[in-house]
């Protein structure tokens, strides 16, 4: 009979820009355009990514929405006519788009902007 073995689990936290280990640091979030991000930096690099952005965020505006969820359009309050221009300019605008039930967010951004 051997002894026992015992083994040792070594996890290492990299750094997604340069590929470093991170000692210092960790997970960064962040949204832009409706689509929620993580990245996981160097203290360095996270100071760097709040540096690029800071001009953005002193000029925006704060929204409030609950944990884990993405901002999107609303539709909520539309009507039913708005909701058929809506598809019907989806379909002209060569969007795949079903007759009933929630129209896709970049949908209505889209026709919003249009």
């Amino acid at each position: 009979m051997g002894s026992p073995t015992a083994q040792r689990r070594i996890v290492e936290l990299i750094d997604d820009l340069d590929e470093t280990v991170i000692e210092d640091g960790g997970t960064q979030s962040f949204a832009l355009n409706g689509t929620a991000y993580e990245i996981d930096l160097t203290s360095t690099n996270a100071e760097k990514l709040k540096d690029a952005l800071a001009p953005f965020i002193a000029a925006g505006r704060r929204v409030r929405q609950a944990p884990n969820q993405r901002p999107t359009p609303r539709s909520a309050g539309r009507s039913t006519e708005d909701l058929n221009a809506i598809r019907q300019w989806a379909r002209d605008t060569g969007y795949t788009v079903s007759d009933r039930g929630r129209i896709a967010a970049d949908i209505v951004t889209a026709y919003s902007q249009a």
